[in-house]
């Protein structure tokens, strides 16, 4: 899934170690711009330089998994960031996808034919 938000907060880093090693997190709330603005938090999991890079009240494109699991009979649900772009780095590509076409010339005049021709058939079928 991927959406559109401006950075509202970055919250602090949290690091831990587990039986696969050490392991880094970190929480950044988006705010969605719309009529009535909504705001969604986006796990960074050992992804500390994409984290580190965003600025708050900057508009990034970020693609996200979204996953809910049940523990205890109650259900978490995670979102985590696997992408994130600067707005305008995102649209550029678009943008340049396609140069302007060269002006067409004139088309060359073709001498009309002295003869008759006999029918040719060229088609390969």
């Amino acid at each position: 899934m991927e959406f559109e938000g401006i950075v509202y907060k970055k919250l602090p880093v949290t690091k831990g170690v587990s039986a696969r090693g050490e392991w880094q997190r970190q929480d950044i709330v988006f705010e969605l711009p719309s009529e009535f603005s909504r705001k969604v938090c986006v796990t960074f999991f050992n992804k500390p330089t994409d984290a580190e890079s965003l600025k708050e009240g900057e508009t990034y494109i970020v693609s996200v998994n979204i996953e809910s699991r049940e523990y205890n009979g109650k259900w978490y649900t995670d979102v985590r960031a696997w992408r994130v772009q600067p707005k305008q780095a995102a649209a550029a590509p678009e943008a340049a996808a396609m140069p302007d076409m060269p002006p067409f010339g004139d088309e060359p005049a073709y001498a009309a034919p002295q003869q008759p021709m006999a029918e040719v058939d060229d088609l390969p079928f």
